[in-house]
Order: structure tokens, then C-alpha cells, then sequence
């Protein structure tokens, strides 16, 4: 192993090794651990290649101030890949089978942890889907449930400077009453198109409106969307074509706690001119401030002071948890033992 622990980002690199479950005959096994080998087989036929039956999460664990290692709300994890799971009919992962599984591949894999200096951590991803062969539209009767780590930086390069998010009237990553809240893999095959084309535009992010009137504000392509009023509220949208973040889930009750009014509304783009800060939050970007929102030709600029603003504040108080700078007075973080 040879990692430059200075220059961490967001990309798969093949790591000691992963985990990996099957379910057959109507329940799953004790899994395995399995080294040095990143692939994994099913049908030719899989109900995943053909009809897009795959759930995925991701979390994150922590080399501590302390030196020990913590994951973080990983049982929250444990609940949303089921509820996704469930949508898609394919069978639910038990919560204490999940939390073990991450137990035994954050420390088959504990090298690859970055050291509390590097500011990093190990990323881990649950992916479950249909191995099974399927060629009529139905669930499969065969599926996998695997667990990959690696240690991962920041997913913006531009880290907490900000990026800029452009919107798109003609695009959206979700039906009003489809499967935006759960975290399937086509919901983010839907966003590829509208990101590519962002990104040729200079904006690393789209944010998507809801798909119904385009009127309300939903979520980023990969991360939910949130905004600090002029008058300081935490506001974000309810919307049930939004995938619940954990993070935005926790920075609630951080905002709260440390005196913020917070709303959780649906929140019309018509509000815009309100808005001091804007942030995308989920567990790959923690929070990144958003500098621009681009829709059609105009531009919406917003200033996240780095030294005094809402969102750094904010941005320190749930990392500082997360690195064990502070008391974990939620009981959020899990030591791996």
C-alpha cells in the first residue's frame, strides 16, 4: 500500500478487500470477506443489468482524535437501504447483520483508515442489487448484498471555497411520485445528462426543482439542498422527491442546538433573493458551499464568510463530532472496537 495520505479525493481505488452476502431460497448468508479480487459475478441475465434493480448507501468511519476509529450513523444507513430495498422489492438487509458487516470490513480494511491528520476518512458503500437472471419485468429471485471501502478526501477539490450549481427547466431526476427519496441506482443514471452538461457550462453541480411545477426547490444531483435565510433560518425543502441525507438530518439538529431557527418547508425558488448562504449536504461532501445558481440567464450570487458565516459554523461543529474534537452528545458515532 503506498497512499499519499496529502492528496485524497473522492475515486475508487481497490483496497485490502470487501464483503459480500447472497440471498438465496429466501434469506441471506453469513457473507464472506473477500481479498484482493474488486469484481464480483451474476447472470448474464440479472434483474440489476436489465431493469436497474440496485440500492447503494454511503457512510463514513473516522480515525479519531483519540486514535479510534468511529463510524458515523451507520444505523441510520442500515434503515434507508431497506426502506430503498423494500420500494425496489428486494429483500431487507437485517440492521445488526448491516452494522456487523461494516464492523468486519472497516477493520479487515483498517490500514487503509487515514490517519486523523490527513482530514480524511474511510468511505464505505453498501450496494445491494438482483444477481438472479430475470427477462420478464419482476423481481429476481437471487440477489447480493456487498460492502467496498475506500479511503476517501474531499469529493469537491475546491473543498469548503464553494462551487457554482446551475438549474435546469428542461430536466428532472425524478417523477412527483416516483422513487426520488430512495437512494436507487437509476435515480442518478437520470442525472447524468443534465450534470455532463452542467459541468461543460462551469458548474460542477445541477440543482434539480421539483418535478411537477418546477416551482419548488428539491435537491442537488448528489446531495440535498439547504439555505441560510438573511435572517439566519436553516431552511430545507419537504418534498417527497428527495432522498432523506442523514447529514442534512443531523445538521438540523445541529442548527437547532446551537440557537438557529430551522425549517423544513417546501421552500419556493421565488425565495431565492432571501437566501445568505446556500449548501449542498450529504456524506461525500459534508457541506459545500454554493457560490452561483445559474438558471436560464440569471446568476444568484451568495457569500459564505469562511472565517464567521452559518455554513462553516455549522461545517465545524458536525466535523469536530466526527473527529472526536468534541462530545458526541447524540450518541451518533459507533467505535469499532
Amino acid at each position: 500500500m503506498d497512499i499519499d495520505w496529502s492528496k485524497l479525493g473522492f475515486s475508487y481505488i481497490t483496497t485490502k478487500s470487501h464483503i459480500e452476502f447472497e440471498y438465496t431460497d429466501g434469506k441471506w448468508n453469513d457473507g464472506k470477506i473477500i481479498e484482493g479480487n474488486p469484481f464480483v459475478s451474476m447472470s448474464i441475465a440479472a434483474s440489476a443489468l436489465h431493469y436497474g434493480q440496485a440500492t447503494f448507501e454511503g457512510l463514513k468511519a473516522y480515525r479519531c482524535a483519540d486514535n479510534k476509529i468511529r463510524v458515523f450513523r451507520d444505523i441510520e444507513n442500515a434503515r434507508r437501504l431497506n426502506a430503498s430495498a423494500k420500494y425496489a422489492c428486494m429483500p431487507e438487509f437485517p440492521e445488526e447483520k448491516f452494522i456487523d458487516a461494516v464492523t468486519k470490513i472497516v477493520k479487515d480494511n483498517i490500514e487503509y483508515v487515514p490517519p486523523y491528520s490527513a482530514n480524511g476518512s474511510l468511505y464505505i458503500r453498501p450496494v445491494m442489487f438482483g444477481s438472479g437472471p430475470v427477462i420478464g419485468i419482476a423481481p429476481a429471485e437471487a440477489y447480493k448484498f456487498i460492502i467496498l471501502v475506500i479511503p476517501a478526501g474531499p469529493y469537491y477539490k475546491s473543498g469548503f471555497i464553494g462551487v457554482d450549481a446551475m438549474i435546469f427547466d428542461d430536466y428532472d431526476r425524478a417523477a412527483p411520485n416516483g422513487s426520488g427519496r430512495y437512494k436507487l441506482a437509476g435515480n442518478y443514471a437520470a442525472s447524468m445528462t443534465a450534470g455532463k452538461l452542467a459541468k461543460e457550462k462551469g458548474c460542477p453541480v445541477v440543482l434539480y426543482l421539483d418535478p411537477k411545477e418546477h416551482k419548488y426547490f428539491d435537491e442537488f444531483s448528489s446531495s440535498n439542498f439547504f439555505a441560510i435565510t438573511k435572517d439566519g433560518t436553516y431552511i430545507t425543502p419537504l418534498s417527497n422527491s428527495i432522498l432523506p441525507s442523514i447529514t442534512n438530518k443531523s445538521l438540523i439538529q445541529v442548527a437547532a442546538d446551537i440557537g438557529m431557527k430551522v425549517e423544513k418547508r417546501p421552500v419556493e425558488f421565488s425565495e431565492i433573493d432571501t437566501f445568505a448562504e446556500v449548501g449542498a449536504c450529504g456524506t461525500a461532501v459534508v457541506i459545500t458551499p454554493v457560490n452561483k445558481i445559474h438558471r436560464c440567464d440569471k446568476v444568484y450570487t451568495f457569500t459564505s464568510d469562511a472565517s464567521n458565516g452559518f455554513l462553516v459554523k455549522l461545517y465545524k461543529e458536525l466535523t469536530d463530532l466526527q473527529y472526536g474534537r468534541t462530545k458526541d452528545k447524540y450518541g451518533w458515532m459507533r467505535l469499532i472496537e
